[in-house]
This record gives structure tokens, C-alpha cells and sequence, in this order.
């Protein structure tokens, strides 16, 4: 089969690679139809590549259609049409059963200290191959796979494999009170999600941050009150404006939609680059043990949130040695909500809302739908921020 492989910083191709098959009785393989390119895989093209190996399979937002299922694999047959959750959960564990399929207690990348395994991921959790491929082995498919139905196009449906979820948690996490305000660093595909799903729930005022044009005039249309970075000098001035729009208090809360590879950052991108240029064995050891992220959203987010209210970081930061403005987060009695989404715990929330009515807009959600051999250009264009790249598909 044809996938998108990882060979090196900034640089993917689309090579030809054994089919996946049963190797366990919960397994399944699906025959992917649509796969997302997502932010978290721009991390392991660009910061996340001493815990990458040449030849790994990326990608973790695939829908397709069943093709095979293990012996013990009773609620699927194939022809099921299925959105595969990022990451890979049992279901029936005490981790699973409290609602944190993220931290499964069956899958759990103990030897690296890690939650549970994730498609197309580093070494950190699993290295699972992923779903930016023709076929897709799914382990634990007796819980992970999502039947949705036959009809509506892909675009529908295949946000439940990352998006939706990752924003929806984000959204609940920052626990906006009623009639209430909520900023959102960042407007990629997740941050511009969860603007939709805070107005769809009610918040009365959503203020949107971010620097690319194309993003900014997306959540405006939907009725965000935006604020183009660009235009203020340094994040004193963004965080007066909204202070402004928020009776001098700030918003009650904070989503950080941004992570890792915050704009504003200096030394923190140099760090990042650092590691870049070093051997992977000594790069990993480096980063597992003194890696920083670049932190300008975060410092943002604290230094914005009105005193008492909630950060929620939706974000990834992978560092070990973040240095923190813990004066300031102890003073301002600030709530940290964080983590990876735990994609079936919001299943039933979502699926009622991918109706013909459409109310978060996903079937004109992606901005790009291109063919898989085009991932090298599809990862180029969404790295740079070029030809209004928001959201790209690509089908097989």
C-alpha cells in the first residue's frame, strides 16, 4: 500500500509499504477513504523529530470503511463505515471506565512513562503506524472505531477522529460560565473549532487570537470578536484590548489552541532547533530530560485570564523543563485544565450535532481536499500558512 512516511526534519514522502493485517483478535483493518492533516503532525515535522524514526507511518484523524475484523471484534463486520479515534483505548479498564480512554491502562506506553498509544505518533507513545495511508491497522477495535452512517460525504464525519472531540474537551475544560467570555489563542482547525462549539454552547462573549488573515476572517463570519496579533506591540497590548471588552477584568477563561510552536518565542525556537541538529539518540535524551516549548501563548493565557478563572490548554507542549510563572499563576488563582482529548467519552455529546442543520459548519470545514500523494505539498502549505491553507484532507 501507498503512505505518508516521516524521513527527517521537514521533509515526509509517500512510499510504498507492506499491508497491514490481523495480528491480535481485537484488531481490525480499515481501508482508509479520508485522513486529516493535523496540527500535532506539523510538531513531528518540525520539534518532535528525536523521538522519530525514519520510515514511521503519520497521521491520526482516518476514516474508512471496514475490511477485516479479529475473532474477538463483535461489534464491527466489514462494509461498517467507521471514524478511527486517534488514540488507541480498551474500553473495559479502570482508566477507561472513569472516562480517560487517554490514559488506558491496557495500552499504556509504560516503558517511556507515557499514556495510552496513539496512531502516527513518536516513539513516546508507541509509534503505532498511522491512518495518512491506504489501509490502516486498528488494535482494540472492539472499542475505538465509530460507525457513523452511509450517505452524507466524508466531511461529515471524519472530525470525530480529533477535532471535534479535542475542541469540544477544550471548550468543557475551560468551563465557561453562562452568558460568559472566553478568549482562544490560536485559530487553526482546533481553535476555530472551539470558537463554534463556545458560541454553539452559549458563551456570551468569544474572542479569537491569531496572525493569518484566512483564519482570522473564518471565525469573524461566525461572530468572534477578533484580534490580528500583528497589529499590537508585543502581548501587553492584545491583552489590554480584551481587558477593554471585558469591564478591565479579563476573560473568564482562556483556551490555548496554540502549544508547542508559539510565534513570539525566540529562545524557545532556538532550543527546539538545537535539538534538531543534534544525533536523535542525544536529541531525545536532551528533550526527555531538559526540553522547553516555546511558551508565548501559555504566558499569554496567564497574564489574560481574569483572576480566578480557567486556562485550558488544547494545545501539545511535550517540554520537561518549562519554566513557569508560578508567582503570578499562584497569585491570580488560576485553573490549569490540560491533556489529550478523550475522544469516545464526547462521541454521544457530537454525533447529534452532525446533522443536515450542520450548526458547527463541518462540511465546509476543510479547506483543502487533496490526494494522498500529495502530502509532501499538503504539509508544506499547511506549515507555512500558504494559499489559505486551514484544514487539509487527503483521500487515498
Amino acid at each position: 500500500m501507498r503512505a505518508v512516511t516521516w524521513q527527517g526534519k521537514r521533509n515526509v514522502s509517500v512510499e510504498s509499504v507492506p499491508d497491514p493485517t490481523i495480528k491480535e483478535s481485537t484488531d481490525a483493518v480499515v481501508r482508509i477513504t479520508s485522513t486529516g492533516l493535523c496540527g500535532s503532525d506539523l510538531h513531528l515535522y518540525e520539534v518532535f523529530t528525536p523521538f522519530m524514526t525514519p520510515g514511521d507511518i503519520l497521521g491520526h484523524e482516518p476514516m474508512g470503511i471496514v475490511e477485516e475484523t479479529g475473532a474477538d471484534v463483535t461489534g464491527l463486520r466489514p462494509g461498517d463505515r467507521v471514524v478511527v479515534p486517534f488514540q488507541i483505548a480498551c474500553g473495559h479498564c479502570w482508566m477507561c471506565d472513569s472516562g480517560l480512554p487517554t490514559q488506558c491502562e491496557t495500552t499504556q506506553v509504560a516503558d517511556q512513562g507515557m499514556g495510552a498509544a496513539l496512531f502516527g505518533y513518536t516513539k513516546l507513545y508507541g509509534a503505532v503506524p498511522g491512518g495518512q495511508a491506504e489501509y490502516l491497522r486498528v488494535p482494540q477495535a472492539q472499542f475505538g472505531p465509530i460507525k457513523v452512517p452511509e450517505g452524507p460525504a466524508d466531511d461529515r464525519f471524519v472530525y470525530l477522529s480529533d477535532v471535534l472531540p479535542t475542541a469540544w474537551q477544550a471548550v468543557r475544560y475551560a468551563d465557561i460560565p453562562p452568558g460568559g467570555s472566553v478568549a482562544v489563542l490560536g485559530l487553526g482547525p482546533i481553535g476555530d473549532m472551539c470558537c463554534r462549539i463556545a458560541l454553539h454552547q452559549g458563551a456570551g462573549k468569544v474572542f479569537g487570537v491569531d496572525l493569518v488573515p484566512e483564519r482570522l476572517r473564518r471565525v469573524r463570519e461566525r461572530g468572534v470578536d477578533t484580534f490580528d496579533l500583528s497589529e499590537f506591540d508585543g502581548g501587553s497590548g492584545l491583552v489590554e484590548a480584551i481587558r477593554d471588552r471585558t469591564d478591565g477584568r479579563g476573560p473568564d477563561c482562556v483556551i490555548d489552541a496554540v502549544g508547542a510552536e508559539a510565534h513570539g518565542s525566540p529562545l524557545g525556537r532556538m532550543a527546539q532547533q538545537a535539538t534538531g541538529v543534534l544525533p536523535r539518540a542525544w536529541a531525545s535524551r536532551l528533550a526527555e530530560k531538559a526540553g522547553t516549548d516555546r511558551l508565548a501563548a501559555l504566558r499569554t493565557a496567564i497574564d489574560l485570564v481574569r483572576r480566578g478563572g480557567t486556562i485550558s490548554l488544547s494545545g501539545v507542549y511535550g517540554g520537561a523543563a518549562d519554566p513557569l510563572p508560578m508567582l503570578t499563576m499562584f497569585d491570580k488563582q488560576i485553573q490549569l485544565r490540560m491533556g489529550q482529548a478523550n475522544v469516545r467519552r464526547w462521541v454521544d455529546d457530537l454525533l447529534p450535532l452532525l446533522t443536515d442543520d450542520d450548526p458547527l459548519g463541518v462540511d465546509d470545514f476543510a479547506t483543502h481536499h487533496l490526494p494522498l500523494n500529495d502530502a509532501p505539498h499538503a504539509y508544506e502549505i499547511f506549515q507555512h500558512k500558504e494559499d489559505d491553507a486551514v484544514k487539509i484532507l487527503m483521500q487515498p
